[in-house]
């Protein structure tokens, strides 16, 4: 049976959580709703995370790996893993497992009538400090994008592969998936999924990433709709 959907796993210094991911993703594959792959970007890790990828992906033929030469950020990851899929389906989980694989199948219920399904993190078990500076941020991308996204950082996604490979790639990219559909004129759904703790591994992110860098990016994202150039071919000859 041919692949339908790719999973992106985006990893910098995760060699904590690597074979909880494995285990995680190995259970999904066998109750996915779409027969899935697995591709892990080791985005320049430092440590010992890009043996274990290496490790994981000889003993599992669903699993594979980019890795990068330095670390570029998370929206170069997600990009180099849109460019590299040649499924239909491509999604993205982040490799702190703070969101579940088996909610994939929640958003693969969707994605006929849709072009992105996004989770909404339910019952986030983050600190207050990072609760509220998510909830001041999405507020402001709203504002700006008009997407109707109540939670863009949710790192569960799947989009429609041929409107993925359109998205143009800037820093901070992650935070507009939603808004960057609707610029070529596709259609937008959340979901609720289910969320934990951190069990492994430090947070990438910090009050600067979370708030002040988003509200510039929504500056960026201004001019690049301004800019945007949309089409569709009608005939080929």
């Amino acid at each position: 049976m041919k692949y339908k959907f790719t999973i992106i796993v985006p990893v910098y210094n995760e060699e904590d959580n690597l074979k909880r991911v494995e285990q995680e993703l190995t259970n999904y594959i066998k109750i996915a709703s779409k027969r899935t792959k697995i591709l892990f970007v080791n985005d320049g890790s430092k440590d010992k995370s890009q043996t274990l990828i290496e490790t994981i992906c000889a003993n599992n033929a669903d699993f594979s790996f980019i890795s990068f030469e330095k670390n570029c950020g998370l929206s170069a990851a997600i990009t180099a893993g849109f460019e590299a899929a040649d499924t239909e389906l491509v999604g993205y989980i982040d490799s702190d497992l703070q969101t579940a694989p088996e909610d994939f199948n929640l958003l693969l219920e969707h994605i006929n009538e849709y072009d992105l399904v996004t989770g909404v993190r339910a019952n986030r078990k983050d600190t207050f400090v990072k609760n509220m500076s998510s909830t001041i941020a999405n507020g402001i991308r709203r504002a700006f994008t008009h997407d109707g996204m109540d939670d863009t950082g949710c790192p569960l996604k799947v989009i429609k592969t041929s409107y993925a490979k359109k998205i143009p790639m800037f820093k901070g990219l992650h935070r507009f998936l939603p808004a960057m559909i609707l610029l070529q004129n596709g259609k937008i759904k959340q979901i609720p999924v289910q969320h934990f703790p951190r069990i492994a591994g430090e947070a990438k992110y910090g009050l600067w990433n979370r708030l002040i860098g988003p509200l510039i990016d929504c500056f960026a994202y201004l001019w690049m709709k301004k800019k945007y150039i949309n089409y569709q071919i009608a005939k080929k000859g």
